[in-house]
């Protein structure tokens, strides 16, 4: 979330995403989808989390600015919360999947268990 996208490349970006995501709405129909970006909001974002119930899953995203090393506790301002279907959720998978495929065939494989910070848990 770091760089927010332009209107124009939101649109071309989302729009390819969107036709390329199994069961996306409009991608088997041949229907052309406009994306409406007047309403939305730019947020930055370097933590995220999920949780879940039967009928909806939840992203969290927030902020951490604890910039010293080895402080005994972390707080986290949470500053968006983003609530979905897990069908959507299931979505949502495929296109950050195939996003982070491009982006390391690209720039390199991410390590993500190095940037893990100490104390966090597996789901």
């Amino acid at each position: 979330m770091a760089d927010a996208p332009t209107k124009k490349s939101a649109a071309r970006t989302s729009g390819q995403a969107a036709t390329q995501a199994p069961g996306q709405a409009g991608a088997d129909t041949g229907r052309k989808i406009r994306w409406d970006t007047k309403n939305m909001k730019n947020t930055y974002a370097n933590v995220c989390n999920v949780t879940s119930t039967r009928e909806e899953v939840v992203l969290l995203f927030g902020i951490n600015q604890a910039w010293e090393r080895g402080q005994s506790e972390l707080e986290i301002e949470l500053t968006d919360r983003i609530i979905m279907s897990p069908f959507a959720a299931k979505r949502l998978v495929t296109l950050l999947g195939n996003l982070m495929n491009e982006y390391e065939s690209r720039y390199g494989a991410l390590d993500v268990e190095a940037a893990a910070p100490a104390g966090a848990t597996k789901n």
